[in-house]
């Protein structure tokens, strides 16, 4: 008999791996920041994240999607993960959370 996995509880543990992803810029991890825009789960446990980035030209548009990617595919029960990157809406410091915005002194 196979375990059944909630998909919400799986979202929630893949939220908190996102949370230990920083942008090497910027002292806020990627959710905060507000660069997740999506997260998806399907019943087989393949995950979907789209994401962007705090601009086009940013450093590490190569290597921080394949860190998103690992860290989630690390997570039990994920099958798969795939990033999505989405310059639609553009990045901008509305999409920061209230906490990033604090520790960043924008409050």
């Amino acid at each position: 008999m196979t375990q059944e996995i909630d998909t919400n509880e799986l979202g929630e543990a893949i939220v908190k791996k996102l949370k230990t992803i920083y942008d090497p810029e910027i002292p806020v991890d990627i959710y905060e920041l507000g660069l997740i825009y999506d997260v998806m789960v399907n019943t087989d446990y393949e995950v979907k994240i789209l994401m962007t980035l705090t601009s086009p030209n940013c450093p590490v548009a190569e290597s921080l999607p394949r860190e998103v990617e690992d860290k989630v595919k690390s997570i039990e029960h994920v099958k798969d993960a795939e990033v999505e990157i989405t310059f639609d809406p553009p990045w901008s410091k509305d999409l920061m959370s209230e906490e990033a915005k604090l520790e960043l002194g924008m409050l």
